[in-house]
């Protein structure tokens, strides 16, 4: 029997962080042993998820980032495909628009936090905010945000007390019942510029390819700097960092499967107990029935 027991890379406090010590490839497993794999984590997620919407005390929030093309779209859909949709929110943010931008930077992603029983799933997220906004830093003079009359008056001050407002945001969301896991699915500069080419041969692809991705990608170095800086300011023990491998999306996709199971095990989910007058309440019912 193979072992799907992966080698977990998980960031659970502040300090530097270098993307280039952690593989993109774990190389080791066979295609059917991760299908396998990730089924079964995800009828386990199912039955869990099940249970954390009856107690309705805590939430799951999944937080997905990357370089373009790693998976992120895919990841998600594989993995939690078997969850009830009503107990299930995903929210994939793009360039804020004018509502969004006449309020700060967090306030459409506090919005979007998953109710007590809900497990919701963030498809990029407020760390956008510290990643393509850092890299591209002319976004910062739609937000009016004062002092910032240029990108050049975002400096390291300006980035370090962005970094503290996220981590501030998370730990309240945390004292509240929010249980946060934030995966980067680690992806290699070769990996990526094969599914672009992918993309581009394939039809049924084409829809996908953005010729903008292109453009980004001479910036991979700056995005990986920015990326390493994030993680490295923003990993705590309530809202750990998962270094996820992405050259190969079953691997990536089981390794995510994994650890959203085991995160849902380790909450201890309970349904939730009737009271006695509830109990009386459910006996008289019975009863009710029985004489029809």
């Amino acid at each position: 029997m193979t072992d799907l027991s992966f080698p977990v890379h998980i960031i659970t406090a502040p300090g530097p962080v270098d993307l280039s010590k952690y593989p993109t490839d774990l190389g080791a497993e066979k295609k059917k042993a991760l299908k396998d794999a990730l089924e079964k984590d995800r009828e386990r997620i199912s039955e869990l998820q099940e249970t954390l919407y009856a107690e309705k005390s805590r939430s799951l929030l999944l937080i997905f980032q990357a370089m373009d093309a790693a998976g992120k779209d895919s990841c998600i859909r594989h993995v939690m495909s078997g969850v009830d949709p009503q107990g299930c929110q995903v929210h994939s943010f793009k360039a804020p628009n004018s509502e969004e931008l006449a309020h700060d930077f967090l306030w459409r992603h506090a919005k979007a936090i998953p109710p007590k029983g809900m497990i919701g799933i963030h498809n990029r997220s407020h760390y956008e905010e510290v990643l393509v906004v850092k890299v591209h830093p002319e976004y910062l003079i739609g937000q009016r945000i004062p002092g910032i009359t240029s990108p050049e008056k975002a400096n390291a001050r300006f980035w370090k007390e962005r970094y503290a407002s996220i981590a501030d945001f998370e730990a309240h969301l945390a004292r509240q019942g929010v249980v946060i896991m934030k995966f980067y699915l680690h992806m290699g500069r070769d990996a990526q510029k094969e599914r672009f080419l992918e993309r581009m041969k394939e039809p049924a692809k084409h829809w996908k390819f953005n010729l903008g991705d292109v453009a980004e990608r001479a910036l991979w170095d700056t995005y990986r700097s920015a990326y390493q800086d994030a993680i490295g300011a923003t990993a705590t023990e309530h809202a750990p960092w998962y270094i996820v491998p992405a050259d190969d999306q079953w691997e990536s996709r089981a390794i995510v499967g994994q650890l959203v199971s085991d995160k849902l095990e380790a909450m201890d989910l309970q349904f939730p107990t009737l009271s006695d007058k509830e109990k009386e309440g459910l006996k008289s019912a019975e009863q009710l029935l029985g004489r029809e």
